[in-house]
């Protein structure tokens, strides 16, 4: 076993994982949707990809990747592209759903440690979303960007 358990980044399978799941996540579920499709008309193309490059620092450790930061402005620039969307719960739920379906679909890991850490992850997120796109948001500069990890349960991974 290591003596330093991979991030969820690198257990995920990288940012090429990250990049195949919002791939699929809104070009196949999102934009056909009929509960989302309205919130994402008009959506940039490279917006799936801004999304990986978010999950990917999230996802990466201390020491991980600053892409979204560094291209996109991180944790202020994320919680501003939800001001005043008015995201309903029912399409937060909706969110959540379609994002485990594409996650199953691509492959990404199953082990029970990961998917609980990433639903935790993308439970809190869609969560505060909600907050930022309602009424009276909390300042978008109040919060550092998001850093995951694995908290009480690293993945298994059996001995050397």
């Amino acid at each position: 076993m290591s003596e330093h358990p991979p991030s969820i980044l690198e257990w995920a399978g990288g940012l090429e994982a990250l990049q195949r799941l919002t791939a699929t996540f809104y070009g196949k579920h999102v934009l056909n949707d009929p509960l989302l499709a309205p919130l994402f008309a008009g959506m940039d193309a490279e917006h799936p990809q801004h999304v990986a490059l978010w999950l990917a620092e999230v996802f990466g450790g201390e020491d991980g990747p600053q892409g979204y930061s560094e291209e996109r402005g991180g944790h202020a620039h994320m919680a501003g592209r939800h001001l005043g969307r008015h995201i309903t719960e029912a399409q937060r739920r909706r969110w959540v759903a379609l994002l485990m379906d594409s996650a199953d679909e691509v492959g990404l890991p199953t082990d029970p440690e990961f998917r609980a850490v990433f639903t935790y992850y993308i439970e809190w997120g869609s969560r505060m979303a909600l907050i930022y796109s309602g009424e009276n948001p909390p300042p978008i500069d109040a919060a550092p960007m998001p850093r995951w990890s694995w908290n009480q349960t690293p993945p298994w991974q059996p001995s050397a």
